[in-house]
């Protein structure tokens, strides 16, 4: 598995290059369960682990990926170290690291996605915040307050991929942040459907993004010429669902087209045999609070700040995307494969979104995804 690995010496010619034939297995050092891989080039040493979260670690490997995978399906991190009787500085700490990784996991993955629609919502969270500077570290515990916070989703109802996932007010600069995201994960040239709810701002947002400089008809023979206008590109499509509710109950939705015309966005939803909506994105709500735990509701794994929240949706953001199978994406297989043990043959082909999204063809194991180095800039095609 030398392809993915790449030397790490800053004076070697070969730093950073993935799959250039540079490297050589050297062994087991020590009699450890890591490879010692050697650049013929530089002449250089290093494990097989190193970039990764189990690098340096003492604890078995099984054990860390069994702790992390926890975390990934909504256990607190208390819950998680009582299970395996661990510290649970000692999760958190495996918790920060994991998270760090995944995020440059996810930017490397997830780009130049082309699809045809995105719906975007907001789920609202409560991540319990210190007053910085108000009290001493000793004394910062005993004066938690909560404040309101709201996690934003980006997603493909066709593969399911979720495109971007952020924590933050809900504010103009939260979906000035959060459609950006998204268009850096977009191919340059894509410009899908856009499906939110009522929220304002993401008209401001949008605008600002799918937009350009239009120069207005001159309607006089004299006098100076009208001052150029950033109007939105013509090819931009978005629509709202305007929900009214009275007394916790839903009484009124309407469907409102903000940019493009009602035929446009009907051709584009045809395919898929739905109207306008944000169904499958508040869905996918569901699955964030289940897996996340510091936006579950009424439950005490309440995060401490804002950055715990953002370490637990990077978790997530990966093993969604990659690590867990879609029911809605599976496709059946031209031969049954024979069950291991005395189970029915399987007759379909799991799928995560990644897959349907032509982003990998296979289904990434949890141990998989923490052992993948991240090159440090993008590598050409064909390597």
């Amino acid at each position: 598995m030398h392809y993915r690995h790449f030397c790490p010496n800053p004076d070697c010619a070969y730093r950073g290059w993935v799959g250039r034939g540079n490297l050589r297995a050297n062994g087991h050092p020590n009699g450890g369960c890591w490879r010692q891989l050697l650049c013929i080039v530089c002449r250089g040493y290093f494990l097989e682990t190193l970039g990764t979260l189990f690098h340096g670690k003492r604890a078995a490997v099984d054990l860390i990926v069994r702790v992390i995978a926890c975390l990934t399906e909504g256990l607190g991190i208390r819950g998680t170290a009582r299970v395996f009787e661990v510290e649970a500085n000692t999760v958190l700490q495996w918790l920060v690291e994991a998270a760090e990784l995944l995020r440059a996991f996810s930017q490397h993955a997830l780009h130049d996605v082309r699809v045809r629609q995105v719906q975007m919502d907001e789920l609202f969270a409560l991540l319990s915040a210190v007053k910085a500077g108000d009290v001493s570290p000793a004394d910062a515990i005993a004066r938690l307050e909560r404040v309101p916070q709201w996690v934003w989703v980006a997603m493909d109802p066709e593969s399911k991929v979720l495109l971007a996932i952020d924590v933050g007010d809900r504010t103009l600069a939260l979906a000035q942040r959060m459609v950006h995201q998204v268009t850096q994960v977009l191919a340059p040239d894509c410009a899908p459907l856009f499906l939110t709810d009522g929220f304002r701002e993401y008209l401001t947002a949008l605008v600002t993004h799918y937009g350009h400089w239009v120069q207005p008809p001159r309607r006089q023979t004299i006098g100076a010429h009208p001052k150029p206008r950033w109007m939105p590109v013509p090819q931009l499509l978005y629509a709202q669902v305007v929900k009214t509710v009275r007394r916790r109950c839903l009484v009124w939705v309407q469907h409102r087209v903000v940019f493009g015309t009602l035929e446009t966005v009907n051709a584009v939803l045809a395919p898929f045999g739905c109207q306008i909506n944000t169904a499958f994105v508040e869905r996918l709500n569901l699955d964030i609070r289940q897996h996340v735990a510091a936006v579950g509701r009424r439950v005490s794994t309440l995060c401490k700040h804002e950055a715990g929240g953002r370490q637990q949706l990077a978790l997530y953001h990966v093993y969604h995307n990659f690590c867990l199978p879609h029911a809605s994406l599976r496709q059946p297989l031209s031969q049954p494969l024979p069950a291991h043990g005395h189970g029915s043959a399987n007759t379909w082909q799991p799928r995560t979104p990644a897959m349907a999204a032509g982003l990998t063809d296979h289904v990434w194991t949890l141990r998989e995804v923490l052992l993948f180095r991240v090159p440090p800039w993008p590598q050409p095609a064909g390597v």
